[in-house]
């Protein structure tokens, strides 16, 4: 399973978004995490700069959400709907597409329930349970 580090993940956005603004090409990978650096303009400043990115701590009592879980979380998704796992995940999160008439806003759905499930398993010290995210997904779209 690939799980990189926390300086990974911030070093690979800061990359992207770098190489998307100066017209660079893209791996595929990047080509998707571009699109949603894209959507989120309030974010640029955060990865334009690596150094600060690096540093920084992003904490609830600040109020502010951190950019790089929230574009991971995009990417999760992306991906879990490019191959369906959990098995169904696609169709919930078209359905919940259709109904918001955007996918941004149906991942933003998609996440707060995929936030919930790795903080239960966290919690409980249990694997994260999969339909119980996939139900809160269905849920949203069919609400």
């Amino acid at each position: 399973m690939f799980a990189p580090s926390q300086l990974e993940v911030r070093r690979f956005f800061c990359a992207t978004y770098r190489k998307w603004r100066d017209g660079a090409p893209l791996i595929p990978m990047e080509a998707i995490a571009a699109d949603w650096i894209a959507e989120h303009p309030e974010y640029h400043d955060d990865l334009a700069d690596e150094a600060a990115a690096l540093e920084k701590v992003y904490t609830v009592e600040e109020g502010r959400t951190n950019p790089f879980l929230h574009l991971s979380m995009h990417l999760t998704i992306t991906e879990q709907h490019a191959i369906d796992q959990p098995s169904g995940i696609r169709q919930a999160v078209d359905l919940l597409s259709a109904k918001r008439n955007s996918r941004h806003e149906a991942h933003h759905v998609a996440m707060e329930a995929l936030g919930e499930m790795i903080w239960a398993s966290q919690r409980s010290g249990l694997p994260p349970d999969g339909h119980a995210y996939l139900d809160k997904v269905r849920q949203a779209a069919t609400r």
